[in-house]
């Protein structure tokens, strides 16, 4: 089913090939962590796309979705600010503990 939402999203980058890809399904939105190797597949780098259906009043159905490319030389600083916001939020906004999603949300209610 996740290669399907690819698919529909329109994912193919021009000159990427697709190495891994790790899809997140999170209550309304999809979360798509690709690896994706240059046109020479001599250096590598990494896409966050975060994908969100949205109904039409017509009964049709789009996705929005927003990304980010992550390149090697930033993975480090990426993941240190990532870690230190997610302390801060689970220190001081949420008494020391992350909430979890309610279980009465599907998972595939998209």
């Amino acid at each position: 089913m996740y290669r399907e939402d690819r698919d529909q999203f329109g994912y193919q980058e021009r000159g990427a090939e697709d190495v891994f890809s790790k899809p997140v399904r999170a209550g309304k939105r999809t979360y798509f962590f690709d690896v994706k190797s240059t046109r020479g597949q001599n250096d590598y780098y990494l896409t966050i796309t975060e994908s969100k259906r949205r109904n039409n009043p017509d009964g049709s159905f789009t996705y929005d979705k927003h990304k980010i490319f992550l390149y090697k030389e930033d993975f480090e600083k990426f993941r240190e600010g990532l870690d230190e916001v997610i302390r801060y939020i689970t220190d001081n906004c949420f008494g020391g503990e992350i909430p979890q999603r309610p279980e009465t949300e599907s998972e595939d209610a998209f």
